[in-house]
């Protein structure tokens, strides 16, 4: 058991976090309720208004950690890398969001829920990671592609981040989303996230190749 308060509320939240995590593998953030949260810990569904007030603010602090662990990758990426061609950046870059399933899936069907239902310290809270990452990828472009200037560098991140949001629903489809693209006629060639990354990203920095 955790010892000091500080660490007991951050393990409980920890655990609500990792609750909802595995309900969301298989369910959508409408179907899920706090009562199902609360069956997957192991201490009261009640309790759990203690560290959230809504659904929506678990959600938002799974979201949170995904960016975390992002920017974690992206900052290793920099750090032991000396150099990397556009290739090699496109590739790793890739490589980071194929583990982030999570973190698109939120982004792309999620964000405005929850950000209008969480409080504005949550809010800030994550909105505070997710400028951690837009670092940590113009970190990644400035060590590795130098002749990028500033506006180059905001111009790459104005058209990335809007492009993840659009990952998942070109990588994840039900059964029943493949059948009326059956039916409408609709070439639906399988890409992975690692496949589209991979491609996006080094057409966005083959001009600032050495």
């Amino acid at each position: 058991m955790p010892k000091g308060s500080e660490e007991l509320t951050n393990a409980r939240k920890d655990e609500i976090i990792n609750a909802c995590a595995s309900l969301y593998e298989t369910m959508g953030l409408k179907d899920i309720t706090i009562r199902d949260i609360g069956a997957k810990t192991s201490f009261t569904r009640t309790s759990i208004y203690n560290y959230f007030q809504t659904k929506e603010e678990i959600f938002l602090a799974l979201l949170e950690r995904e960016h975390r662990l992002w920017a974690g990758d992206l900052e290793e990426i920099a750090r032991t890398n000396p150099s990397l061609s556009a290739g090699a950046f496109s590739e790793k870059l890739a490589r980071t969001l194929e583990k982030r399933g999570c973190m698109l899936k939120l982004m792309c069907m999620n964000l405005y829920d929850m950000e209008c239902s969480s409080r504005i310290e949550n809010l800030v809270s994550f909105k505070k990671e997710y400028a951690n990452a837009l670092k940590a990828v113009s970190c990644c472009l400035q060590k590795f592609f130098p002749a990028m200037t500033a506006d180059d560098i905001q111009e790459f991140l104005y058209a990335f981040f809007p492009f993840l949001f659009g990952i998942y629903p070109y990588t994840s489809h039900t059964e029943k989303q493949l059948e009326a693209m059956r039916l409408a006629h609709i070439d639906d060639t399988p890409c992975s996230v690692y496949e589209i990354t991979k491609s996006f990203v080094v057409k966005m920095l083959a001009p600032f190749e050495r």
